[in-house]
């Protein structure tokens, strides 16, 4: 039996190997391990790559939305709408500033917050949250594919609700709107973004960014992640220990050149499933933009809807294919989020989508054999479930 994990980082380091330990050499050597020239080497590069006038280095992705929510003032009593089917730190960032998620639901096809759906659950919230003023719009480009932005960002000019992008899965995804092809992070008040070893940028740990296009937003949060300070031990506002390490900084300096090239393959592995599950009752994901922008789509994550989800799942573990569930639980459901009032059949889109989807191997160093293999283990097992 030939296994096929979810995710294997060793080929990519494998080949960056010695580009890779000779920065890390240079980094012990000179003892500058927080913020300081690799950081903002990196910030500068990131910046230029995703479109945005500034970058943020932070501490991780879960970081880069708690900053921005505390940047722009998100509060006690405020509401901050969003999606519940995302990873829980969307919501959990909200909650931590004593704001309220106010969840809408999501497009079956794309698993992104529905922008129709948003505009109702901001015109007639639920009775309990009808007080709270909604002070954010926070959507996930979900799996690696940008949300419907033009509408969101309307509906935020309209409430006066900065749209605040989740782009933790997406960095390189573009968005084909009224102001041309926009990548992921550049469209918003900012983007938000991890560098958790799974990402297709992934560090050596931990680690987050920021884009904004706004000068003084950028100040606020380069004192936001270093305790609320710009001068040493002087605090305008209370922030945190957000910094990002030197040495993940150059880690992901010297792979971000390779990023564009780990999408293409990725994509390729993409259009591989397509057409190997194409007349299966195998639902594939909808690429929407995929005519309009040449990134369309980062593949994340390459997620399936399949009948019988858990049982196709334990056929693929049997055989030593690496698959996972994102997410099971969508967080309207999440025990910590009861006080909300919110039941089960409220978000039916989002409840399906956790009951009915499955991530399979999709990255970039993954060979033909492994998934081909893949494909007709998931082929067998929608057919024996």
């Amino acid at each position: 039996m030939i296994k096929v994990p979810l995710l294997d980082l060793k080929p990519q380091y494998g080949s960056l190997k010695q580009e890779i330990l000779r920065v890390l050499e240079e980094i012990c050597d000179s003892q500058l391990f927080i913020l300081g020239p690799r950081v903002e080497a990196f910030e500068q590069e990131a910046a230029a790559y995703c479109g945005a006038a500034y970058a943020i280095g932070v501490s991780s992705g879960t970081d880069a939305i708690l900053a921005s929510l505390m940047a722009i003032g998100v509060g006690p009593g405020d509401a901050v709408l969003t999606t519940p089917y995302t990873f829980f730190a969307t919501a959990g960032c909200i909650a931590r500033l004593g704001a309220i998620p106010l969840f809408a639901d999501i497009d079956p096809e794309t698993y992104n917050l529905s922008p129709e759906a948003a505009r109702q659950a901001a015109l007639h919230p639920p009775e309990g949250l009808a007080k709270a003023r909604i002070k954010a719009i926070l959507p996930v480009h979900l799996f690696g594919q940008c949300a419907d932005m033009d509408p969101l960002i309307v509906l935020g000019h309209e409430l006066g609700a900065p749209v605040i992008e989740d782009a933790c899965q997406a960095i390189g995804a573009e968005y084909p709107g009224a102001q041309g092809v926009r990548r992921a992070g550049s469209m918003g008040a900012a983007g938000c973004f991890s560098f958790f070893p799974s990402k297709n940028l992934g560090g050596f740990g931990d680690g987050g960014l920021v884009t904004t296009q706004d000068a003084a937003l950028a100040a606020r949060l380069k004192a936001l992640r270093n305790h609320g300070s710009e001068v040493r031990y002087y605090h305008s506002m209370v922030g945190g220990n957000f910094r990002l390490d030197a040495l993940q900084a150059a880690v992901l300096s010297v792979k971000l050149p390779h990023l564009e090239s780990w999408h293409a393959r990725r994509r390729s592995h993409a259009a591989y499933y397509d057409q190997a599950f194409e007349g299966s009752p195998i639902q594939t994901p909808a690429a929407v933009y995929k005519k309009l922008a040449a990134n369309y789509h980062i593949y994340n994550q390459y997620v399936i809807r399949v009948p019988n989800r858990d049982a196709v799942r334990k056929y693929l573990q049997k055989e030593g294919i690496g698959c996972e569930v994102y997410y099971p639980v969508p967080l309207h459901l999440q025990e910590c989020f009861r006080s909300l009032g919110y039941q089960k059949g409220d978000f039916p889109e989002s409840e399906r989508a956790a009951e009915q989807t499955l991530a399979l191997p999709v990255y970039p160093d993954l060979t033909e054999t492994q998934r081909e293999i893949v494909a007709q283990a998931v082929l067998a097992a929608v057919t024996q479930s």
